[in-house]
């Protein structure tokens, strides 16, 4: 059992930046953040492989938002250039059991952290 512990949301302006970091207890292939709006479905914003320094993003937040890691199990998103439509709880997930941007494909998710973003 993984758990994950979510940090850094908050409220900014657009155009401002935010950090998320994402401590896990132990081990995890994969790690990575999806996000959901209200209203929508929850949708994968960025991954990566904890066993190397290959990414995944969403077009969304391609050149905007960076996924990056430490030796201590915690990842992290910058988000720069924040506009209103990134608004969301963003989510950590952890462990891979399947297609990249598969919601159902992580075994573990974090509870959560409010990213808002005003015009």
């Amino acid at each position: 059992l993984v758990q994950l512990v979510e940090s850094g949301g908050g409220s900014v302006q657009a155009g401002g930046s935010l950090r998320l970091s994402c401590v896990a207890s132990g081990y995890a292939n994969y790690m990575g953040w999806f996000r959901q709006a209200p209203g929508k479905e929850r949708e994968g914003v960025a991954v990566i492989y904890t066993g190397g320094v290959s990414t995944w993003y969403a077009d969304s937040v391609k050149g905007r938002f960076t996924i990056s890691q430490d030796k201590t199990n915690t990842v992290y998103l910058q988000m720069n250039s924040l506009k209103p439509e990134d608004t969301a709880m963003y989510y950590c997930v952890a462990e891979l059991r399947g297609a990249i941007w598969n919601v159902a494909a992580y075994r573990y998710w974090g509870q959560g952290t409010q990213v808002t973003v005003s015009s």
